[in-house]
């Protein structure tokens, strides 16, 4: 097949970025011609991939959004291709996957009415009907069960259009026999000492995925409980300024360190004692998964779209909502307790050999074939 994608930035650390490249690999694999239509990209070019960088547009992100649109409808236009799969939320998507969480519910949840009444919202507003819309015919990829419960309560999305998937955490993930070596190993790299507890920051995005609210948190453990030795370690691709000045604010900068994008955060997940992701909005949550099968015992809330995984297994402490900043320091005062967290650790692993938290993208893989051959008319339901 002759399969084009739809990402308007691609960089290597970002959860929705590296499900696309878990997609396009698998779907390379299968021996399909992938075409690639992005605004930007950052980092190195997947093998195989035909990729089309779109002209420098500038302006707001609604007017790159729509110039984006119609460069992707040119390209087709001079070359088809059997299906569009998006990655983002975008008119005219053959398939669509929801990596994201539901615009409309955030808008009517988190902003004013004021903001509703702009050109902004009104852009993401009807982008977003177009993908869902009940008389459309956009086929729905989804990775979280709230998130889809968001979306069908908005829009009434047929449920046959409507596609959950297993997670897809990476087998290197996993905890690997040697996982004492390795994490001694990643420790002193990283300047811990054995006494030091170290809390394990992961995700592109701070202020979505609450780093603000884990710097408060260890500022607040630091005063409540002198006899902790705390280490906060940030692993993500954004910019740190502000949240370095917060930590100067709070007197714990010596006790944060900014580690930027990785590609070792399997090292990261064994280095550590307990994963904090008091996250304001996340449709799912990898790294929630990804400690869980690590061994690291997760503090995270309840929007997280994977944190029923967490309190499934045992895992670790969900925070129910509206966030309470008290409450998350609480949590991580009891998870720092040694017979907690290994009884947390114990669970997840048992959770992660029993359950599949593994084939999302081979799932999905299997899904695009589907219903890019029905729309060819060589296949059925």
């Amino acid at each position: 097949m002759r399969l084009a994608f739809a990402l308007y930035k691609y960089f290597p650390y970002g959860g929705l970025q590296r499900d696309f490249a878990a997609f396009v690999s698998e779907l390379l694999g299968r021996g399909h011609d992938c075409r690639v239509y992005t605004n930007s990209w950052q980092g190195e070019q997947l093998p195989g991939i035909d990729l089309r960088l779109a002209p420098p547009s500038a302006g707001s992100n609604v007017r790159r959004n729509r110039r984006f649109l119609e460069w992707v409808r040119a390209g087709l236009a001079a070359e088809p291709a059997d299906g569009l799969i998006g990655f983002n939320k975008m008119p005219g998507l053959d398939i669509y996957y929801a990596g994201d969480p539901c615009f409309l519910d955030k808008a009517l949840q988190e902003r004013g009415f004021i903001y509703r009444l702009g050109w902004r919202f009104r852009h993401f507003a009807a982008w977003e009907r177009k993908v869902f819309d009940p008389a459309g015919s956009t086929e729905i990829l989804l990775i979280s069960a709230s998130e889809a419960r968001k979306f069908d309560r908005h829009y009434h999305t047929p449920a046959a259009r409507m596609h959950l998937l297993p997670p897809g955490v990476a087998v290197d993930r996993r905890r690997p026999p040697d996982a004492l070596a390795r994490r001694a190993q990643s420790r002193r790299a990283l300047g811990l000492g054995q006494d030091v507890l170290a809390l394990l920051f992961v995700g592109s995005g701070f202020v979505t995925k609450g780093l603000d609210r884990a710097i408060r948190a260890l500022a607040g453990l630091r005063a409540a409980h002198p006899d902790f030795k705390l280490h906060l370690l940030v692993a993500g691709q954004d910019r740190a300024d502000r949240f370095a000045l917060l930590a100067r604010r709070q007197q714990v900068a010596d006790a944060v360190s900014f580690l930027g994008g990785r590609d070792d955060i399997g090292d990261l997940l064994l280095a550590a004692d307990v994963l904090v992701h008091p996250a304001r909005s996340e449709a799912a949550g990898i790294a929630l998964l990804e400690a869980l099968v690590a061994g690291l015992p997760v503090v995270t809330n309840s929007v997280c779209g994977y944190a029923h995984h967490v309190e499934a297994a045992g895992a670790g402490l969900v925070l129910p909502e509206p966030f309470e900043q008290g409450a998350l320091e609480d949590a991580l005062a009891r998870m720092l307790r040694s017979e907690f967290r290994a009884a947390c650790r114990d669970r997840g692993l048992a959770y992660a050999e029993r359950e599949d938290l593994y084939s999302l993208h081979r799932t999905g893989a299997d899904l695009i074939e589907r219903f890019v051959r029905r729309k060819q008319g060589n296949g059925n339901d």
